[in-house]
């Protein structure tokens, strides 16, 4: 009969052994490879790094100008409500085996990242439930939720009487149908959510179907009909908000960008008007995108981190950062759309997403197109920033195409 204690031993110590083989880069410090050092064609990576750089979004640099000539500002209350900035060239990373072989642009730049901050965002979702702070995403969200006060200094100097039959908070699942809700249909973005939150209705985000029926239609029961939303993405964050009663971006820091070396140089931030008061602290509550501006803005480096981190399963040298059973709930197929798991995992399960990958592979995906494909079959991640989601499979191909057969 085995030995329990020297079965635990034998597994820490082929996990030590494999995380002492594994390369993982030191904070402002990752370290460089010639792809031919790693079996690599040169030539390809050159042929790929071109690709990326000849094309290069058409979208216009200076992002509020974009979001004004793209749908989303046609949208009813499009108007951003967070910060913005300029965006920077084509840039991205190739990293084979741990190590960098190919970059190109200015990866060190700061830069919104759109929705790739989702994946970000449901990272906190699973550190939650790990600490016991959501026993389960299968949990109903409402229970967990306290009335939310927020911090509005212009209403503070309003005439009291006026506004004597109005709550002074609110409440985010107080409908029949949101206290339906789960943890799980949040993360999904199949929850169909009803309401409004920091200004923007559910309804007027990515409108769709009959004008007229927009705030009337029926509600489809949470799970069954998927939604890319970023009101619903808002509700989430404000939620978890609650659960953590801290900000997100410290929770982040925490557990995650300082442990994996991330640079200084990161902000994920709300929007103007998302700051409730909570446990007596006046807190921002963060943007899971940056379609109304806000989110996530970082180095196409930090993005690799993120992204190599994922790709280890959320160990980091022998740290588990992320649940492992986390990874593989975030990479579990949607019944109401399979290529998509928690937000903002997309799966390659169909190979729609790119069609020479392997079908294990996935994908944090941002407008702009901001990407990071991660590939555990083949050890690689690569990051690319500005470029039309049209091509991003062809990139991820010709990079693939260099690898040693």
């Amino acid at each position: 009969m085995k030995n329990p204690i020297f079965s635990l031993l034998l597994l820490f110590f082929l996990s030590f052994n494999l995380a002492a083989q594994t390369y993982f880069p030191e904070k402002n410090n990752w370290e460089t490879k010639t792809p031919t050092a790693l079996g690599m064609d040169e030539a390809k990576v050159k042929q790929a790094i071109e690709f990326a750089i000849a094309h290069e979004s058409k979208e216009n640099r200076n992002l509020k100008i974009a979001h004004y000539e793209s749908a989303f500002g046609r949208e009813p209350f499009g108007y951003p409500v967070g910060p913005s900035k300029t965006r920077g060239p084509a840039s991205g990373l190739i990293i084979y085996k741990g190590y960098v072989v190919g970059q190109w642009g200015e990866p060190e730049r700061v830069d919104l990242t759109f929705s790739v901050a989702k994946s970000i965002l449901s990272t906190t979702a699973g550190l939650a439930v790990e600490a016991g702070l959501i026993k389960s995403e299968k949990d109903l969200v409402y229970p967990y939720m306290a009335p939310i006060y927020p911090f509005d200094p212009v209403r503070a100097m309003m005439n009291k009487a006026d506004h004597f039959m109005e709550d002074d908070v609110f409440e985010l699942f107080d409908t029949p149908h949101n206290r339906t809700i789960r943890w799980d249909d949040l993360l999904r973005q199949t929850s169909d959510w009803e309401g409004s939150l920091w200004g923007k209705p559910d309804w007027a985000d990515r409108p769709s179907g009959e004008t007229k029926e927009w705030r009337s239609r029926p509600r489809n029961d949470p799970g069954t009909a998927y939604e890319y939303n970023d009101t619903r993405v808002n509700v989430l964050a404000l939620a978890l908000l609650n659960v953590w009663r801290k900000p997100l971006p410290h929770v982040l820091k925490e557990k995650i960008m300082d442990p994996i070396g991330a640079s200084d140089t990161w902000r994920w931030t709300g929007y103007e008007n998302s700051f409730v008061i909570l446990d007596g602290q006046i807190i921002q509550s963060v943007s899971g995108g940056s379609h109304w501006g806000g989110g996530m803005m970082l180095s196409a480096w930090d993005q690799a981190r993120f992204g190599y981190l994922t790709l280890r399963n959320g160990n980091w040298n022998g740290k588990q950062l992320i649940p492992t059973s986390w990874i593989e709930k975030s990479r579990t197929p949607t019944p109401a759309q399979p290529g998509y798991g928690y937000m903002n995992y997309f799966l390659n399960n169909d190979l729609k997403e790119v069609p020479a990958a392997p079908k294990t592979a996935f994908l944090h995906i941002g407008a702009g197109t901001n990407m990071i494909y991660v590939d555990q079959e083949n050890d690689l991640v690569i990051v690319s920033r500005w470029i039309p989601n049209g091509d991003k499979a062809e990139l991820v191909r010709l990079v693939l195409e260099s690898l040693p057969r």
